[in-house]
């Protein structure tokens, strides 16, 4: 039944628990002060009178009926919680047994009082990030980039003319309390066929992106309201936005005065010296811009840097909301460099393109992995990111290590780990602002 989750502090349980026994307990004094009562006012001898007493167990000695008492009255509420429990619970129970009274109410008591989080970027990093954070808060928002052109999201998006779906899947998969049975279902792909498929249309593409995609159709094709609709279908933890209700085209130019176009191509292109967005004057999110004002901590990454990040942060509205951001903000760097966009990339250099490519002072902490001794996946590709620091850029933000590699994939950020190493820097990046304000005084 899952009672530690029951008695867990703050759930508002265990009071009225309290005050029911209390209750309880002033009725059988109640009753016992009526039986007492009774005892001295029966006819001595009478029929009335031997059933009271055999009732009241006045043939066994005082300590043994006292023994027999508690032994039933306990055995009785042991009963009667558990039969009540199983039958708020028993209609509400999924074929795998799972329990979603007790989640709904830890999610709503618990995890409203968590901090407030905004997370920006894309791809499986972000999503990484989100599967850990919302066990320990449903105030999350993710704003997610809307630049990717490959894949069923490409397809989509020229078919259609909505912003990149994929990013937007992922995290909602992430974030729903059905996962992992929603997980699997959003991520399936339909098998691409040769032409003699009984759906040749679907080839390829995710349910989550069609689901979305049919959502946005529903909407009259606003695409932000479609997104809201699906948070709200599949009971999100937190809310996933789209960065901006427009799509966007990433380019780069690289070192050799190439420019490369497309996300997809860039991702797999090494070199890179700047990257921007078109159109230039695209519109942000509101409820992006909403969510950054009024967050405790903003979290840029983990993701792949020039390709999920920036992406987002090169919309001047966002940059300049995450600068002037009342909360705490943190740079997550990549455990591992990607081949291609950052193949040889130190912790340094991560920085350095990011604050090169939005604004000094964007970041107040950097936190990266120092742990190097994780299994390296048999299609290795990249290198553990060297610890090379401070950046050449000025002012230098603070630096935080800590252990946050999964420990089986030496590739990705071990979610749970990841959660709590980003809680903790908030909670001393709010001790340090506390301590300042109150010198300042």
């Amino acid at each position: 039944m899952n009672l530690r989750r029951w008695l867990t502090p703050g759930i508002g349980i265990k009071r009225w628990l309290l005050l029911v026994f209390v209750g309880l307990l002033l009725l059988a004094l109640a009753f016992a002060h009526l039986l007492r009562q009774a005892s001295r006012d029966l006819e001595p001898g009478g029929i009335a009178q031997v059933i009271l007493e055999a009732f009241t167990l006045r043939f066994l000695p005082l300590p043994v009926r006292g023994l027999v008492v508690a032994v039933v009255g306990v055995a009785f509420v042991a009963v009667g919680v558990y039969r009540v429990v199983r039958a708020f619970m028993d209609p509400l129970r999924t074929p795998e047994g799972d329990q979603p009274l007790i989640e709904l109410i830890y999610q709503k008591r618990f995890l409203a009082r968590g901090p407030r989080i905004v997370a920006i970027g894309g791809g499986t990093g972000l999503s990484a990030l989100l599967r850990g954070l919302k066990e320990h808060t449903s105030n999350l928002t993710a704003v997610v980039t809307v630049a990717d052109d490959g894949g069923s999201s490409g397809v989509l998006r020229d078919e259609l003319g909505i912003p990149p779906v994929g990013d937007i899947r992922n995290c909602i998969a992430a974030l729903a309390d059905a996962e992992p049975l929603m997980n699997a279902l959003l991520q399936y792909r339909f098998p691409a066929g040769d032409g003699s498929e009984a759906t040749p249309g679907l080839g390829g593409h995710a349910v989550g992106n069609l689901l979305i995609a049919a959502m946005t159709a529903l909407e009259g094709g606003d695409f932000e309201e479609g997104v809201r609709r699906i948070n709200g279908i599949l009971a999100v933890r937190g809310q996933v936005l789209p960065v901006s209700p427009t799509p966007l085209i990433l380019h780069a130019l690289l070192a050799d005065g190439r420019v490369v176009d497309g996300q997809s191509r860039i991702m797999a292109t090494a070199g890179i010296e700047r990257v921007w967005l078109t159109p230039t004057d695209v519109a942000p999110s509101d409820d992006a811009l909403a969510a950054i004002a009024d967050a405790e901590l903003i979290v840029l990454g983990p993701g792949s840097l020039y390709t999920s990040l920036l992406p987002s942060l090169l919309i001047p509205g966002i940059r300049d909301a995450v600068l002037n951001a009342p909360g705490v903000r943190v740079f997550v760097c990549n455990v591992a460099t990607q081949k291609g966009e950052t193949s040889g990339f130190d912790l340094a250099a991560h920085v350095d393109a990011l604050l090169a490519h939005t604004a000094p002072g964007l970041v107040d902490v950097v936190l990266a992995n120092n742990q190097f001794a994780a299994r390296l996946p048999d299609d290795w590709h990249a290198q553990p990111v060297r610890l090379r620091w401070p950046p050449p850029t000025e002012p230098v933000p603070r630096l935080v290590l800590d252990d946050v590699v999964d420990p089986d994939d030496a590739h990705h950020h071990d979610s749970a780990r990841l959660a709590a190493a980003i809680l903790r820097v908030l909670e001393r990046e709010v001790g340090i602002r506390r301590r300042t304000v109150g010198r300042t005084a």
